[in-house]
């Protein structure tokens, strides 16, 4: 599945046959959300700059994968999709057809390399659903040249179009037959504005699919969660304690904040509460907290997929986390949903619903 922060635009395709860390940014620099002037480009360059480069953006260390088939991909069968490729394109066909429009067009918001989408077209289309457009919408031109190409590489062009822009300033064109949004919310820094457009946008009877990021800004951990993280971290060899994107040993866990450059999470843990504001929730399937730190890019390589340890210990932690999501004692830090604007049935797994998601302001920072 895609990354989780790391793993957010990692879990674009993570599961196998399907295919997360960082809260300080200047209070003085963000008026609702938005951060103006040279403080703003300056980070918009930042952002441009780290995934300019990255070709396979959705790299993951193996032990993910472990962790991702055995215990996220069942969350999904549950709904009748194996991996995020194909919950995307089940929702956005069945959006197709709730809209009723011959032609559907879709928009993708943060397309980045446009490789989820493509092969989400190739679902669609397989599944029968012949004229159909999805608009990729991605302010890295860099990412949006290589989805370009990538597209007439395997035969799809006619079905996409291309557009430039800064997703924080988006003004929908037409009514959409669905709206996607794969680990780019967590990049908006006005994401009041980006939630009312894509309202405005989307067709009374047309879904808006998501997945994404949803824990605490800059993909930290809250206390209760980092208390468990350092729990765990006693139990690592010194191996393991290095911090591989960084470069740095962490003797003990530190609990970065992804926010400082670029938008990494800048406003992830108002996701759900901004959503809530506009949107019905038609299917949440919440997930992930303290496994994050151990199954991503950061630590997560030093682990063997096939290892005996290695495995008990990921087994271990996601039960630590499935219980205290279950008890309400953290918060998940990912979320995989369909959304309405009009009042609909609601579907969630393990009875994890998006207002347990928010964590109490009350608590301690």
């Amino acid at each position: 599945m895609k990354y989780l922060g790391g793993i957010g635009r990692k879990m674009k395709g993570a599961i196998e046959g399907m295919t997360i860390p960082f809260e300080r940014i200047l209070n003085a620099a963000r008026s609702r959300g938005r951060m103006r002037g040279e403080a703003y480009a300056a980070k918009l360059a930042t952002e441009a700059d780290i995934f300019k480069d990255q070709e396979d953006i959705n790299a993951l260390p193996e032990i993910f994968h472990y962790w991702s088939n055995k215990y996220l991909r069942p969350m999904l069968e549950e709904f009748g999709v194996s991996n995020p490729d194909q919950f995307f394109a089940k929702y956005l066909h069945e959006s197709a057809r709730s809209s009723g429009i011959d032609a559907p067009v879709f928009v993708s918001i943060g397309a980045g390399n446009c490789d989820t989408e493509i092969r989400v077209a190739q679902l669609m289309k397989r599944d029968g659903l012949k004229l159909f457009t999805i608009e990729c919408l991605e302010m890295n031109s860099h990412m949006l040249e290589r989805g370009r190409q990538m597209a007439e590489q395997e035969g799809m062009a006619e079905h996409f179009e291309f557009v430039e822009g800064d997703f924080n300033n988006w003004k929908g064109k037409r009514l959409y037959a669905g709206i996607m949004a794969n680990q780019s919310l967590h990049h908006v820094l006005n994401i009041e504005s980006l939630f009312d457009a894509i309202k405005r946008s989307l067709h009374p009877r047309a879904y808006f699919v998501t997945s994404d990021m949803i824990g605490r800004n800059g993909h930290q951990r809250w206390p209760e969660a980092l208390a468990e993280v350092h729990r765990f971290w006693q139990e690592l060899p010194a191996g393991h304690r290095y911090n591989v994107q960084l470069n740095r040993h962490e003797e003990l866990y530190e609990n970065w904040d992804c926010s400082v450059e670029g938008f990494e999470g800048v406003r992830a843990q108002e996701i759900v509460p901004q959503l809530l504001k506009r949107f019905h929730f038609h299917l949440y399937i919440a997930f992930a907290n303290v496994i994050d730190v151990f199954i991503d890019r950061a630590f997560g390589h030093h682990f063997k997929a096939d290892g005996e340890w290695d495995r008990d210990f990921i087994d271990r932690v996601h039960a630590l986390d499935e219980q205290a999501l279950s008890k309400g004692k953290i918060t998940p830090t990912h979320m995989m949903a369909v959304l309405t604007t009009q009042p609909c049935a609601r579907l969630y797994s393990r009875g994890l619903t998006p207002g347990s998601s928010v964590r109490n302001p009350s608590r301690a920072q």
